[in-house]
């Protein structure tokens, strides 16, 4: 199918030195220091740009379960967040989806909401960290 390219470059200690994470699509360059991924500094880490990736396959891969059960999704909001422990381990992600998806049943849409967790290509490839899943149908 397809092919990804995303890259980093690190200069300086951990403590002091700084970075730039960047995709190859030019659609995002933004810089990342010890602040950012282990404190409350400026900057981006990887672990909220594996936030960003997993909330929008994961919506992707809901919608195109609905789509393919024969429902019409208008809207799908996901955040996933992200903890990191000590280790450093990413030890949690949660993920918190709200849709409005006309003429669809709760019980079929916390079905889909499963089945799109287990299934979407983020999802599996993070298979070894645990992952939650708080689902809710708007009418």
């Amino acid at each position: 199918m397809t092919t990804r390219t995303s890259s980093a470059e690190w200069k300086g200690t951990l403590k002091e030195g700084a970075g730039t994470m960047k995709l190859a699509s030019g659609a995002y360059e933004g810089p990342y220091t010890f602040a950012s991924r282990f404190e409350s500094g400026k900057g981006t880490n990887p672990e909220e740009l594996i936030g960003a990736a997993h909330a929008g396959c994961y919506s992707m891969f809901l919608s195109a379960l609905l789509s393919n059960a024969g429902f019409t999704p208008t809207h799908i909001a996901t955040t996933a967040t992200v903890h990191l422990t000590e280790g450093p381990t990413i030890s949690l992600i949660e993920l918190d989806t709200v849709a409005i998806v006309p003429d669809l049943s709760e019980e079929l849409f916390q079905e889909k909401a499963a089945e799109a967790k287990q299934k979407c290509p983020v999802s599996k490839v993070l298979a070894a960290t645990e992952i939650r899943l708080s689902a809710k149908l708007n009418q």
